[in-house]
């Protein structure tokens, strides 16, 4: 029983860092909202607010190592092209399906059969 509640209380705890992420380099630049940190030659600018923690002195020039999270604030979903394409082809089908069922006076020639 102990070890389920071990194992269950690492999951609960290890959940959360799933979605963490990090970055380190140098501070380019650092502003109460923002710092820009430069890693790999690229220019990363993360959001920060007056709940971020900072341990050290942060200023321009330092190494830090920024712990972030990706959130989404929104999120709008759209068709695909070739889900519509298919949508059109087969309302094209069931129309020309539906014609050539509903066409009165047609003959069909039945197939040939030899003995």
């Amino acid at each position: 029983m102990m070890r389920y509640m071990a194992v269950v209380a690492g999951l609960v705890l290890a959940a959360p860092a799933a979605f963490a992420y990090q970055v380190t380099g140098p501070v380019l630049d650092v502003s109460p909202d923002k710092i820009v940190v430069e890693k790999n030659k690229e220019k990363w600018e993360i959001a920060r607010d007056k709940d971020t923690k900072v341990t050290g002195d942060l200023k321009k020039g330092s190494r830090v190592t920024i712990q972030y999270r990706m959130t989404a604030t929104s999120i709008e979903a759209k068709d695909t092209k070739s889900s519509s394409k298919d949508a059109k082809d087969t309302k094209a089908s069931d129309s020309k399906a539906a014609k050539s069922s509903s066409t009165s006076g047609a003959m069909t020639k039945a197939p040939a059969t030899t003995k």
